[in-house]
């Protein structure tokens, strides 16, 4: 499992009957975790002091709680600054297991020592993409949410980025590849990060099921013959680790070599020294 350990303004606090309490910056938010199906003693104070509760509905979705949570605030990961702000479904804008990929690319990138331009595909509001572009890469970031993309300008401002080589696309990400697959362009490092489903922006029905694999046989088109790395994220249960390694041998092994890793990606739980587990990634790299 790869582990996102080197966090100083984010925690797992505990985790417990399906939630975890988790520290950003300053505040404390219980959220729920459907891989925590154990259900231990709530020693911890933060449970008691939390400034925002998102309560799932037996319906589908839920409704924050707050206490004391100001509308939005910041947090850093070494040398970049994330705005957050609790919206829809549980989220804050940021993935915090994901700085463990950040390292591994953002290394990549930075011995390449020549030029490397970057696809950041469901771009989000750019954690990889601000990671990438520290790193010394051109990126690309494409995203079908125009609100997702100003929110990840606005991060890149505040890490100190805005004069960096970023063009922000809000577009399909299907549909961009396949125009850059006619205009002949290539990178050296792509990123995907797909959601379990969604829409694009004329309402194009995304199903990671059936639509993963054939985006992952398009950006082989767009894979330069040299390049650094391929990186796949999924939170979908039935993407699994050997899943992920299965496709990316399958499409980009068999034609431009190198090798693929796919593990479990997590977070140390700080009651108990344990790792929470959060989804899968796949790492293609030569």
């Amino acid at each position: 499992m790869w582990i996102a350990d080197e966090w100083e303004d984010y925690e797992v606090l505990d985790t417990s009957g399906g939630e975890k309490l988790e520290r950003w910056g300053d505040y404390i938010l219980v959220r729920p975790d459907p891989q925590v199906i154990w259900n231990t003693p709530r020693k911890e104070s933060g449970w008691k002091k939390k400034n925002g509760h998102y309560h799932r509905s037996n319906r589908g979705g839920g409704e924050w709680e707050f206490f004391d949570l100001p509308k939005t605030w910041s947090i850093r990961y070494k040398e970049l600054t994330f705005h957050l702000q609790p919206f829809q479904f549980k989220h804050t804008g940021l993935f915090p297991e994901q700085a463990v990929n950040w390292e591994w690319f953002g290394a990549k990138i930075h011995g390449a020592n020549r030029p490397v331009k970057v696809l950041n595909l469901f771009a989000y509001t750019g954690g990889a993409t601000l990671a990438a572009a520290a790193a010394g890469a051109s990126v690309t970031h494409v995203d079908a949410s125009k609100g997702m993309v100003t929110w990840a300008k606005e991060n890149a401002a505040a890490s100190g980025l805005a004069d960096r080589p970023i063009r922000w696309l809000v577009d399909d990400c299907v549909k961009f590849v396949e125009r850059e697959i006619r205009r002949g362009n290539k990178y050296d490092g792509i990123i995907m990060d797909p959601p379990s489903y969604g829409r694009g922006p004329k309402g194009e029905i995304w199903k990671i099921e059936e639509k993963i694999y054939p985006l992952i046989q398009l950006c082989t088109e767009i894979l330069a013959e040299d390049a650094l790395f391929f990186l796949i994220n999924s939170y979908t249960t039935g993407l699994q680790p050997a899943v992920l390694s299965y496709m990316m041998n399958t499409e980009i092994v068999s034609r431009f070599g190198g090798h693929v890793d796919a593990q479990e990606i997590g977070l140390p739980v700080s009651s108990n020294g344990l790792i929470l587990p959060c989804g899968a990634s796949g790492r293609w790299e030569k």
